[in-house]
């Protein structure tokens, strides 16, 4: 007997049978079995009744290969008639043997004969009454009087659970949930232990864990008497077995059988290897077991479990660490809306960076800050975020935008600090001039108004939701201990700021693999120098603009070094287009002018003269650093400076250089000549030595193919797949949110690739550029630094091609270390 071919339910008794528990007695049909019921092939019902006597009754329960695929529900009381209810009445009392018996023609009318049940409705709420009223009903209704044969029953509830199972309906829902279009079902026929007697009686379920937390308490649910008449009074009291509790406990009431059932449940743990779900009954004070259900966990629990159970040397490490699904742990490391509460969605967007918060609407980066400083939680309401922002996402407590998909810019950031962030809303109306969003309802808020966004699900929710809080408790920091020991890549982050950087240490990541440097230039006395460099006409006059800026910029590194004590920080420098940091209106452009002390028109013929077409193909990366040289040689002073300051302070640093959007060997020649020329200024004027790292951002597809040349100038080659994917497909990350669900839902592209790796085309870009660069340069260092670094999938095919790390988000740090524990776990298992 297996699951694939008599479900979970069957193969859970028959283990617990095995173990010599107490199991009623249960006979289970098999998938095929029950695909013959639906076609009318009836099994021999006296052999099917044979092990239970010759007055059954029984109960029939589902028995799915997956539970979360559902099924018909069980019917109870199968074989109760006019005889047996004489002979339950002179037993437990007329009135508990005729809830039984009416529980049953009521049961048995609606589920089974399909009869309507409106005729029930008038039925007294007195037993005895309102059983011969049921009886009437159900001979009037189906023009028959109500089967006492018990094979009869038995055969009817087959064939209804066995048709309802593949009905249309029945197959859609199950199909939703991932089940296959011919996912079979079994039965399980169980003798029937009612819960009923002169001693201590009734029926619930029993777990040795919290399924919130995963830590080690006795849990559950106990009603005693669930079938009599305390179980049908209004007031009953039900006994639970929580500490928390109102009236006596089962241990109190049975403590003989209550020992027991932990036992039992004990037993399963260590046999089954899992935490299990007794579901019992007691019956005059001894146990039944009628099934045990792998116990329900939030992500949380999951980890804890998984842990506990290899601790206590039940399953090896290995499988603990295979048993956790990676993604799962975004939902520790945030905070989430409780899946109990009520969602009020106004609006639904790109699940852009996991996690939950509720607060005040706000359209600038400024209102986001006044709010932080008041001590308000913000949401950050953005067509689309863009550099200049960042100050307002560090305040925010979330970041909703129009556009954008899964690199743009607001989920990039949202990500690498931890912020919840849903982009490519598209269908709610922004009108940031009158200062309101215009959802699809109808409904219309304005600044001040409080939402939830839900960047793990893509949604925007009304008001302010409950929460979880996140859990970053000792099992997960287990968990990753245990990862660490058995992955064999490295996991490095995407670091831009000193708290970046001690997020990533936090999370265990060995290095920074890539520290976007445009963001430091946007404090405001960074964004002044700047400006200043941009107007300036000579080369002289922008050395002595970036002056001001140097400092700054090496303290900023030194930070970074010290927080990561001597392990690798790659910093790549200057990226973007220079028109980013011009004002973009008419009141921007007088306040530059003000501030620079020059003419109004010379202000706007310098912003027109740098507006470009296609600014993420223009002039940006490698292009200013070859055509205005000024900066990457500003930057390469700063870092070897903060290099001999941060080295004496501690464990010795040695920089990687990261040159980006690089396309042509000459490209990083002209760069390395600067940079090698600045490094020899610095160890002469300061007379110490170092050591640095030259490499660049593969982010083009002529980088990629042209690796061989590029790689004999560099030490190492990180593949910045962002770009990649958006220069292979011709598509913008930040505009492709815009109809990426229809390409998905209609199968141009299985999945987002901004989202997930496309290993067929961009991976054949990685796959050459990593193969033409290592055979010219063997030890060449290979790493991936785009977003896709933190999927599992993405990490599969990295460490196939060779590659020596990842690097992601700081958040998604301990994501990937599971993930590539898992893959090295089942490549050693293959």
């Amino acid at each position: 007997m297996a699951p694939e071919t008599h479900g979970g339910r069957a193969k859970c008794l028959q283990r617990l049978v095995r173990l010599d528990l107490p199991v009623p007695e249960a006979v289970a049909l098999s998938f095929k079995a029950v695909h013959g019921i639906a076609a009318g092939e009836m099994p021999d019902m006296d052999r099917i009744l044979s092990p239970f006597g010759d007055a059954p009754l029984l109960c029939v329960r589902p028995s799915s290969e997956d539970p979360d695929w559902g099924g018909p529900g069980a019917v109870l009381n199968i074989g109760m008639n006019d005889d047996r209810y004489k002979e339950l009445s002179e037993q437990m009392g007329e009135e508990a043997a005729a809830t039984l018996y009416l529980r049953f023609v009521q049961s048995f009318a609606i589920n089974v004969a399909r009869l309507d049940p409106d005729m029930l409705d008038d039925v007294s709420d007195d037993p005895i009454e309102g059983l011969q009223e049921a009886l009437d009903a159900y001979e009037e209704e189906a023009e028959e009087p109500f089967p006492q044969d018990p094979a009869v029953q038995l055969k009817a509830v087959l064939r209804s659970m066995a048709r309802a199972w593949e009905g249309t309906t029945a197959r859609l829902l199950r199909q939703a949930k991932g089940a296959p279009a011919d996912a079979g079902l079994g039965l399980v026929v169980q003798d029937m232990i009612f819960g009923l007697g002169r001693g201590e009686c009734g029926s619930g379920v029993m777990q040795l864990v919290n399924s919130e937390t995963g830590v080690a308490k006795i849990t559950g649910r106990y009603l005693s008497q669930s079938q009599g008449r305390d179980a049908l009074t209004p007031g009953a009291e039900s006994l639970y077995l929580e500490i928390d509790r109102r009236g006596p406990s089962l241990e109190e009431l049975a403590p003989e059988a209550f020992s027991d059932l932990k036992a039992h449940t004990a037993l399963m743990r260590h046999k089954l290897r899992e935490e299990m779900q007794a579901e019992f009954t007691i019956h005059n004070g001894k146990v039944y077991l009628l099934d045990g259900v792998r116990v329900a966990r939030t992500a949380r629990a999951a980890v804890a479990i998984a842990v506990a159970l290899a601790e206590d040397k039940i399953i090896p490490r290995e499988e603990a660490l295979m048993r956790v699904e990676p993604r799962a742990l975004n939902e520790l490391l945030h905070r989430q809306v409780d899946p109990e509460a009520p969602r009020d969605v106004l609006a639904r967007g790109i699940a852009a960076s996991p996690g939950a918060a509720s607060g005040k609407i706000v359209f600038t980066a400024n209102e986001a800050q006044a709010a932080e400083s008041r001590g308000e939680p913000s949401i950050l309401v953005r067509r689309e975020t863009s550099p200049e922002d960042i100050r307002g996402m560090h305040a925010a407590a979330a970041i909703l935008t129009e556009r954008g998909g899964m690199t743009s810019h607001a989920a990039v950031i949202g990500r690498g600090i931890g912020l919840p962030c849903v982009v490519g809303a598209s269908e709610v109306r922004f009108n940031t001039k009158k200062r309101h969003l215009t959802f699809p309802d109808g409904t219309v808020l304005r600044s001040g108004d409080v939402i939830t966004v839900d960047g793990t699900n893509g949604e925007v929710l009304a008001g302010e939701a409950k929460m979880l809080e996140t859990a970053r408790d000792a099992a997960l920091m287990t968990l990753m201990i245990w990862a660490d020991e058995v992955r064999d890549i490295d996991v490095r982050a995407n670091a831009d700021t000193p708290a970046d950087a001690k997020v990533a240490r936090g999370f265990k990541a060995q290095g920074i693999g890539l520290c976007r440097t445009e963001h430091m230039f946007f404090e405001p006395e960074r964004l002044t120098a700047m400006r200043e460099m941009i107007f300036a006409d000579s080369s002289e006059d922008r050395a002595a603009a970036l002056e001001v800026i140097l400092p700054m910029q090496r303290a900023d590194f030194a930070d970074l070094f010290r927080i990561m004590e001597g392990q690798p920080v790659c910093i790549r420098l200057f990226d973007p287009p220079l028109h980013e940091f011009l004002p973009t209106d008419r009141s921007g452009h007088r306040a530059l002018a003000e501030a620079l002390d020059l003419p109004l028109s010379d202000v706007t013929r310098r912003v027109e003269a740098l507006g470009e077409y296609n600014p993420m193909l223009g002039m940006r990366g490698v292009r200013l650093g070859v055509t205005v040289p000024e900066i990457y040689e500003m930057q390469a002073r700063a870092i070897f400076e903060a290099t001999i300051e941060a080295s004496r302070d501690g464990e010795p640093v040695v920089p990687e250089i990261m040159i980006p959007l690089v396309s042509a060997r000459r490209e990083v020649e002209l760069v390395r000549a600067r940079v090698e020329a600045i490094a020899a200024a610095v160890r002469s004027e300061t007379g110490e030595d170092f050591t640095y790292r030259l490499g660049v951002m593969v982010e083009t597809p002529r980088a990629a193919l042209r690796a061989d040349d590029i790689a004999s100038q560099v030490s190492f080659l990180s593949f910045g797949t962002n770009d990649l994917t958006q220069m292979t497909y011709g598509l913008s990350r930040d505009d492709a949110g815009r109809f990426m669900s229809d390409y998905v839902r209609q199968g141009v592209y299985p999945e987002d690739p901004f989202h997930l790796l496309d290993t067929d085309g961009v991976g054949e870009l990685l796959r050459l550029g990593a193969e033409r660069g290592r055979r010219v340069k063997p030890e060449v260092t290979l790493s991936i630094c785009g977003e896709h670094g933190g999927n599992p999938e993405s990490i599969a095919f990295c460490r196939e091609v060779g590659f020596d790390y990842v690097s992601c988000s700081p958040f998604r740090v301990p994501v990937a270390r599971l993930a590539a524990a898992q893959l090295a776990i089942k490549d050693r298992i293959s």
